[in-house]
């Protein structure tokens, strides 16, 4: 009886190595672009193009910034300037 045991055991872990093989390979195989392409077609393969900017850190930094605009007031303490000056460096 032991020795069936330890001959199932050994056969069961055999499979499991081939098992985790397998699928070490599948991904492998789906994770390369070129040899994905020319393996069999699966349904959960197709990718979604994606723009070059997508995986860029620091994206739409600038369309977030709001635009200030200059106006002109012909008084030197109510111009625009002056108001800033003053909130910058009085206050």
């Amino acid at each position: 009886i032991k020795k069936e045991r330890e001959e199932e055991r050994i056969r069961k872990e055999e499979e499991a190595i081939e098992l985790e093989a397998k699928m070490m390979r599948q991904q492998q195989m789906s994770a390369s672009g070129v040899i994905g392409s020319l393996g069999p077609k699966t349904s959960g393969g197709a990718k979604v193009k994606r723009r070059w900017d997508q995986d860029v850190v620091f994206r739409n930094q600038a369309a977030n910034k709001p635009e200030n605009k200059k106006r002109f007031i012909n008084d030197t303490i109510r111009n625009d300037f002056h108001k800033n000056f003053l909130n910058k460096y009085i206050q």
